[in-house]
């Protein structure tokens, strides 16, 4: 199973601790909000929130993965009701997530059902 198949899963399933332990442990995602990093417990509460509190990753598909790198774009929904088009890089390292980064293009808000 590919990472990008494994990340896909541990969304699904709402299995954040799945999806951290795909990051090796000196993991840094750079948020493209602020530029700023943040370290693997700080991803892992960030992830706790956007799965646990009503956001989607929406469709994710794979735009390349090898050994070295996985780049991804999705749409994504926030539960504060914004919405994103978002490209990530994943630099990989020993089939662990080593270093992470988003671009992203603010989208209208989905209107209420």
């Amino acid at each position: 199973m590919s990472l990008f198949e494994k990340i896909q899963a541990a969304r699904q399933n709402k299995d954040t601790q799945a999806y951290a332990d795909l990051m090796a442990e000196d993991c840094v995602f750079v948020r493209h909000q602020s530029g700023t990093q943040m370290k693997k417990p700080e991803i892992k509460a960030l992830l706790d929130n956007m799965l646990g509190g009503g956001g989607s990753f929406g469709k994710e598909r794979c735009i390349y993965e090898n050994d070295d790198i996985l780049v991804v774009h999705s749409i994504n929904d926030y539960p504060d009701g914004s919405r994103e088009a978002v490209m990530g890089v994943y630099l990989l390292k020993d089939g662990k997530i080593a270093r992470f980064e988003t671009g992203a293009t603010p989208l209208p808000a989905t209107a209420p059902a």
